[in-house]
């Protein structure tokens, strides 16, 4: 029971994947939005702060050089030099905005803040109205450069406090999406508890059918119960194969076989003759296109593909529909005239328990073992569909898979 437990729970489905990243990527974004939105105001309040620290020194600046434009404007006709100080630089404006005289690196950008950064970086203006016209000016503007220091201490901040809270809620995203998963994994295990169980107690008396099926002498009965024996082979038949899916997916896919070369006409033309009598219940003609093909792989692994195809081509097929297998040296394609699946739902149709028509039975186990032998034996599964018109599933290989 401990071993199934961990089987199942260190190997997630697909679709327990896809939810889990879904989940923790939709969960992540928020975070990631909410903490950009956060730096943002976080950053804002700093500029803010900065520039109310910076206004103090910069008012000082402006008081000196107002007295300054104050003297020059009553000594104008002895004194034409723009008053100049090492710690700052200034600009004066008229009242329309027109520059006056300048010292400036970096061109005024606002006439109505009263202190600000500029867009050139590096520098910061302090604007003061003049209640007196010196030299006909308006408007000072004080200039002095940022440092920046206080844009290190903010980035320094930011990303440690940011990469602290995305490593917080990663692990609690963690924990949050395997709380949400977790359902789903105990009803994984229940079922693939049920599946085993069921799987043993399938054994003996589908055997027991098989074998008295096969040595009941057909030539002595009357037409009425070789119908009733037919249908017993037909449902015995279909309950064999899912019993074989069940046993691979279990038990078998753990033992360790030796690969060989399997001779693909003779063993696919032994799964048609099996499932002949199911593909005549329903009036379905089977047509077989097989040249010469050898592939190095586990036979038993071969015939899990080949029965799952042929199965679902007879068990979706309508009546009185044809399918078409098609044998070439490096793909087998197996095509029915049947009900199709929809483009969308193709990438789907591989996981594990999946069933997009729930009036046919089965676990949905079937193209799931097909994927997994096909992963293992590094084969491609293309398919194509097209609905109430059919679908063709078509199994590639490589040359390297011809040899040992």
């Amino acid at each position: 029971m401990s071993v199934l437990k961990n089987k199942a729970t260190n190997s997630l489905l697909k679709s327990e994947k896809q939810s889990l990243l879904r989940f923790l990527t939709l969960y992540l974004s928020m975070v990631l939005t909410l903490q950009i939105l956060l730096s943002l105001f976080y950053y804002q309040s700093a500029e803010k702060l900065m520039l109310a620290e910076k206004r103090a020194i910069l008012s000082k600046y402006a008081y000196i050089q107002t007295k300054q434009l104050k003297i020059l404007h009553h000594y104008f006709d002895e004194r034409t030099t723009y008053p100049r100080d090492p710690h700052f630089k200034s600009a004066i404006y008229d009242i329309d905005h027109r520059k006056i005289f300048s010292l400036l690196k970096a061109n005024p950008e606002s006439f109505s803040k009263e202190i600000y950064l500029t867009k050139k970086e590096g520098f910061i203006h302090f604007m003061k109205s003049l209640d007196e016209y010196y030299l006909g000016a308006k408007y000072l503007f004080i200039e002095i450069e940022d440092d920046g220091l206080w844009k290190q201490d903010i980035s320094q901040r930011l990303f440690l406090y940011n990469s602290i809270g995305f490593i917080f809620f990663l692990l609690f995203g963690i924990y949050l999406a395997n709380l949400f998963v977790k359902p789903m994994r105990d009803a994984i295990l229940l079922l693939d508890r049920f599946i085993k169980d069921t799987t043993h107690e399938l054994n003996t008396p589908l055997s027991a059918i098989l074998a008295n099926i096969e040595m009941m002498d057909t030539h002595q009965m009357i037409e009425k119960n070789k119908k009733k024996l037919n249908r017993i082979n037909i449902a015995a038949k279909t309950v064999s194969v899912l019993y074989k899916d069940l046993t691979y997916m279990t038990l078998e896919r753990e033992s360790q076989k030796e690969k060989e070369r399997v001779d693909l006409v003779t063993l696919i033309e032994d799964r048609v003759e099996y499932f002949e009598i199911l593909a005549h219940s329903k009036a379905i003609t089977i047509h077989l296109n097989l040249q010469e093909a050898t592939l190095y792989i586990h036979k038993d692994k071969m015939v899990r593909i080949v029965d799952n195809l042929l199965s679902n081509a007879i068990k979706y097929n309508r009546r009185r529909g044809d399918i078409y297998i098609t044998l070439t040296a490096s793909q087998l394609t197996i095509c029915d005239t049947g009900i199709g699946i929809a483009k969308e739902e193709i990438p789907f149709m591989f996981d594990r328990y999946m069933r997009f028509n729930k009036s046919e039975g089965g676990f949905g186990v079937g193209l799931s073992i097909v994927k997994q032998i096909a992963d293992e034996c590094h084969l491609t599964i293309e398919v194509t569909s097209i609905k109430e018109k059919g679908t063709c599933m078509e199994i590639q290989w490589k040359n390297k898979h011809l040899s040992s």
